[in-house]
């Protein structure tokens, strides 16, 4: 059984009279990619400050293998790597420059810190560029220099805050082959937060989904998006009728059928579901549309025959939409607003 390397019990913290992370809960496991994802301001961000001793908890506890990360400090800043949001390179020095800095900050010298830094641009692919001065790279090339930084003494627990923000597409794809290397030639252990879901049904074996400072829902990827068992449809239907509802949820496709408040409508998807459409051609007002929320065991299937049973009972369907089981509907069907909001 592997060693949980990182646990956090009933963390809090506050800013004010704003609670920004409610009470989670969690554990990594060594050689685990663990995931928080969330929208921004979920509070990922002061969950990994907390866990990297940058501020205390204001409310339970954490530790990293083993080691309490209010109390013992100094030992945990010995095990963790960490890449923050924010760049922390020197413009003028180039890339290996800044690297031997660093590497010298944390205790590296003579052919060690040169072997070190030589490791970590090789992983990071950026040994050709390595002696140009950091302000003439690319915003993709900076971030990989800063996750080089944080490789550089070797840490087991690597902590990486949104690494992919603002990135080109190449860099970024450096940046997930490099965590993937790492992961499985050295069994790091990864902390990975992002509000990009691709990126978190890529890399993540276990994901964290965070909203408002709280963890909603925990487990793999395959298990999170198995949650909508054969997707969601959303039915844009003339106006709420409880009749109608029971009659789609007797179905044999359908799981749950459920009405949409209009506010949890209007930011629930990227796509524009509920809108005002003309009653009918030269025709001065306008009709609203209820959407019907239908969880279905086969999202084919139920769309027969709900198609069917709406020709039976002789009410015109506005409009239809298939939500595909991923993550981003998983933090949708969760929360009713979009991953990205």
């Amino acid at each position: 059984m592997a060693e949980t390397i990182l646990e956090a019990k009933e963390v809090v913290k506050r800013y004010g009279d704003n609670v920004a992370v409610k009470g989670i809960s969690f554990t990594i496991e060594e050689g685990e990619i663990f995931g928080l994802l969330g929208p921004n301001g979920a509070g990922k961000s002061s969950a990994i400050k907390m866990l990297t001793c940058l501020f205390p908890p204001d409310g339970g506890s954490a530790r990293v293998c083993g080691h309490d990360v209010t109390a013992e400090t100094d030992q945990v800043k010995r095990l963790i790597g960490v890449v923050p949001q924010e760049l922390a390179l020197y413009p003028t020095l180039s890339g290996q420059d800044n690297l031997r800095f660093f590497g010298e900050m944390y205790g590296l010298r003579g052919r060690r810190l040169r072997e070190q830094v030589a490791n970590v641009l090789e992983y990071v692919a950026m040994t050709e560029r390595a002696k140009d001065p950091v302000k003439n790279y690319s915003g993709g090339m900076k971030r990989r220099i800063n996750l080089a930084a944080g490789l550089l003494h070797g840490p087991r627990v690597l902590f990486l805050d949104e690494p992919t923000v603002g990135v080109d597409p190449q860099s970024r794809n450096h940046i997930f082959e490099s965590v993937e290397r790492l992961n499985r030639e050295q069994g790091m252990s990864v902390l990975y937060t992002t509000h990009y879901m691709e990126e978190a049904e890529r890399l993540c074996h276990r994901i964290a989904v965070m909203d408002r400072g709280e963890i909603i829902a925990m487990d793999t990827p395959k298990n999170l998006i198995g949650m909508l068992g054969g997707g969601i449809l959303h039915l844009g239907l003339p106006r709420p009728d409880e009749t109608w509802r029971q009659a789609v949820t007797g179905l044999s496709q359908v799981r749950e059928a459920t009405y949409l408040a209009a506010a949890d409508v209007a930011a629930s998807s990227e796509t524009a579901i509920i809108h005002a459409e003309p009653a009918a051609e030269g025709a001065g007002t306008a009709v609203s549309k209820t959407i019907l929320k239908i969880e279905t065991h086969h999202a084919g299937e139920a769309l027969i025959q709900i198609i069917r049973l709406f020709g039976e009972l002789g009410v015109e369907i506005l409009s239809i939409e298939t939500l595909e089981p991923n993550l981003e509907t998983v933090f949708l069907h969760l929360t009713g607003k979009s991953l990205r909001d």
